[in-house]
């Protein structure tokens, strides 16, 4: 990574911040020298690292933002017991944002998150209202939701099976995990923390996921009008930018280009409407 940033005349540094147990969430942050005064948060997936959006990165880079790439907590060199899909880490990117709003001052920070991560984005929504605008790429939308998947896909089956057959599984499973470690997963959902949001969400899904199939964005994008939804086709989990490379690249500068002149409203004000 320091070989790209050295290459694109960046500036690398290790970051971390404090998180409101002892998770200790840690980061990159590239700083463009000759950049146009935007930052990016990049959020990477399950059992994945910040390493995972070295391609995201450097396209940002050639486009002059900045980019803050954070480890989440329980992967890559981030503290944190394990990954509550959301529930803790939208906190994390909270303190992420004010870190970059207090040590670097961009004009605009944006989100990018990829299926974890671009869950972990859109719930942060919720206690993070400045946000200029996010793009979440193959999101779940409810726990739940893709509890049923996961319990087809153990099967080669369709999510049906995991919504009747198998649903008492799902119905077992989640208030074992509330009580052996006092997470409520039933409170991770994406679908729920942009229903009401005021910053613009584009969600981009490819037609053959076979990991979160496109039908989660569909429910998130069915909760609020103003979301954008883009459907590749042909491209499975996270694939748009392997499938559609340029048409992938010029969709995310242009959706941060269109609402960089939005310097979204203060948290108290959103949440107070």
């Amino acid at each position: 990574m320091r070989d790209i940033a050295a290459r694109l005349d960046a500036q690398l540094e290790s970051v971390q911040v404090s998180a409101f147990d002892s998770a200790a969430p840690r980061a990159w942050f590239i700083h463009a020298r000759h950049g146009n005064g935007d930052s990016v948060i990049l959020l990477h997936g399950l059992g994945d690292n910040r390493l995972g959006t070295v391609g995201y990165a450097q396209i940002l880079l050639d486009h002059g933002y900045s980019v803050l790439m954070p480890d989440a907590r329980a992967h890559g060199v981030s503290g944190g017991i394990y990954a509550t899909y959301g529930l803790l880490e939208r906190d994390d990117v909270r303190r992420w944002f004010q870190w970059l709003e207090t040590n670097q001052r961009p004009h605009c920070i944006f989100g990018l998150g990829e299926s974890m991560g671009a869950a972990q984005l859109l719930q942060s929504l919720q206690v993070e209202a400045g946000f200029c605008a996010v793009i979440a790429e193959s999101s779940f939308s409810s726990i739940r939701e893709i509890a049923y998947d996961r319990m087809g896909q153990q099967f080669h089956a369709a999510s049906w099976v995991g919504r009747t057959v198998l649903r008492p599984v799902v119905d077992v499973a989640l208030p074992y995990v509330h009580w052996k470690y006092h997470v409520n997963l039933t409170g991770a959902s994406p679908e729920n923390s942009v229903a009401h949001t005021h910053v613009p969400v584009l969600l981009i899904h490819g037609q053959k996921d076979g990991n979160i199939p496109v039908r989660h964005s569909r429910r998130i994008k069915f909760v609020n009008a103003e979301v954008v939804l883009w459907e590749v086709p042909g491209a499975d989990h996270c694939g748009a930018i392997s499938t559609s490379h340029e048409q992938f690249e010029q969709k995310i500068v242009s959706w941060f280009a269109t609402h960089e002149h939005l310097r979204a409203s203060t948290a108290s004000q959103v949440m107070s409407q």
